[in-house]
């Protein structure tokens, strides 16, 4: 079964094409960076330290009844949520300055348990303020660590132009995905950093399989446009794209609804991922290239000089 026809000829990048998918893609990017910039992010307990208890009730959980309680016991900047099931309950408590957390630990589960005895203790979990930073700090060098040695691997498989547009893509799919989570204020936790990172992945993985066949269409097709040349290359690439993209979404979506809360932030940050990662291979990445004038010469091989032929031995 085929998801499109052989021998497709969309016009994916004549200018009308490439202005309209730049200007919706910098509006959504100004939006991911304004929202960023004033919403944040809602940073897991990796980045921001603290105490965190996952609960299991025998019946469906009372959320106010569970924040009187714990506010009453003096934890009065106590977040109570459900997490998953209604019978299950996660309580996060900010970095406590020279406290001991098992103590908070056996204080918080002492008060649940003086109200429900039959409450069970399923997850704790401890991070420091210190290490909350570092991991923030690390997270953020690492995509950028990532983003430049991949402008180097591009350049020399390829040429900076299309060195350029890859990167530009990547970018743009970091910023609409971490901008989501802004937008939506989704816990942001280590698993999404993860994430991030595996759509960089698999972004330039599509990027350099449609960048090989654009190369190989350059010299082929000698006498046609840059522009001509890249959209043949994507449309010979596009039932290949299609088919990666869907089956790889539909583990994805079943990861998300069976999956449990756990690994729900790890996998709609890889569907949004995914998703934006398909559309910048096109329309960011080549138009990027097409942008800075790359053409069939730009991947020739330098020529060489007769003369120093003639003189080697």
């Amino acid at each position: 079964m085929r998801l499109v026809k052989e021998n497709t000829r969309i016009d994916f990048l004549s200018s009308t094409r490439r202005r309209f998918a730049l200007t919706v893609s910098t509006i959504l990017i100004v939006v991911s960076i304004a929202s960023i910039a004033t919403r944040g992010l809602a940073f897991g307990i990796d980045f921001t330290g603290g105490v965190l208890l996952e609960v299991g009730y025998p019946q469906a959980a009372d959320l106010d009844r569970i924040r009187g309680i714990v506010s009453a016991a003096g934890f009065t900047d106590a977040q109570v949520q459900q997490f998953g099931a209604e019978t299950d309950v996660l309580l996060r408590l900010p970095p406590q300055p020279d406290a001991d957390q098992n103590a908070i630990r056996r204080a918080l589960q002492g008060t649940l348990e003086a109200d429900e005895p039959r409450v069970e203790l399923r997850r704790v979990e401890f991070v420091g303020p210190q290490v909350g930073e570092e991991l923030t700090e690390q997270g953020g060098l690492a995509m950028i660590f990532a983003l430049l040695m991949i402008f180097a691997y591009v350049m020399f498989r390829f040429q900076w132009k299309f060195a350029a547009g890859s990167v530009a893509a990547l970018a743009h799919d970091v910023i609409l995905t971490v901008g989501f989570f802004s937008l939506l204020q989704l816990d942001f936790d280590l698993s999404v950093v993860a994430a991030v990172l595996a759509v960089i992945g698999y972004s330039l993985n599509d990027t350099v399989v449609a960048f090989d066949r654009i190369r190989e269409n350059f010299v082929k097709l000698r006498g046609e446009s840059a522009e001509d040349a890249m959209n043949k290359s994507i449309n010979e690439m596009l039932a290949r794209t299609l088919t990666t993209s869907l089956t790889t979404m539909l583990v994805l979506v079943a990861l998300f609804f069976l999956g449990g809360e756990a690994v729900g932030p790890f996998s709609i940050a890889l569907i949004v991922g995914i998703i934006v990662g398909t559309y910048s291979s096109i329309y960011i990445a080549s138009a990027t290239a097409l942008v800075l004038d790359v053409t069939a010469q730009d991947l020739l091989p330098p020529e060489q000089d007769p003369d120093l032929i003639d003189d080697l031995p």
